[in-house]
């Protein structure tokens, strides 16, 4: 994987882009006109492009189209609103999509990293709720990028084809 991109929203999205910070790994994604989200516009230190909808939907289809796949974070194990619009995208545009909801795995690192290499993601997608819906989705989702970078940086130093890079 070489990028992480997201749509900006607080919750699953926010979450993503800091991890990518953090990590040095770049990011980017598409927010909508204006860099709108629940809690005002979104901060410029994330690198996202405004679409010319104000409106989430282009945003979030922008996302799924722009990826080689999606990850949706949830703590429900139903998805609704967005989140359930970004799947569908997902499908409509041929994508695979893996839904990532807290109590589905035991090991959800191990198959996020095997999603992430099994279809040879470059660009992945990280989508999910916001904290007004899901208030512990940036925490979840915070936790499963680092136990993933945690295992991807392991299967690197063993040989696995897995890069990261600029």
């Amino acid at each position: 994987m070489t990028k992480i991109i997201s749509g900006g929203q607080t919750g699953a999205d926010r979450a993503a882009l800091d991890f990518a910070l953090r990590h040095g790994i770049p990011h980017g994604g598409w927010c909508p006109h204006g860099r709108l989200a629940e809690d005002g516009a979104i901060d410029f230190r994330y690198r996202l492009r405004e679409t010319p909808s104000a409106g989430y939907e282009q945003r979030t289809e922008w996302n799924v189209r722009d990826s080689d796949g999606t990850v949706i974070f949830s703590i429900a194990e139903q998805l609704v609103a967005g989140s359930k619009l970004t799947e569908e995208l997902a499908s409509r545009h041929g994508k695979p999509c893996l839904h990532m909801a807290r109590g589905f795995a035991s090991h959800p690192a191990q198959l996020l990293h095997q999603f992430i290499a099994g279809h040879r993601i470059q660009v992945l997608n990280v989508a999910g709720p916001r904290v007004s819906t899901e208030p512990d989705i940036a925490i979840f989702t915070g936790s499963v990028l680092r136990a993933w970078w945690k295992e991807h940086r392991s299967s690197q130093a063993t040989g696995a084809n897995l890069r990261v890079g600029h």
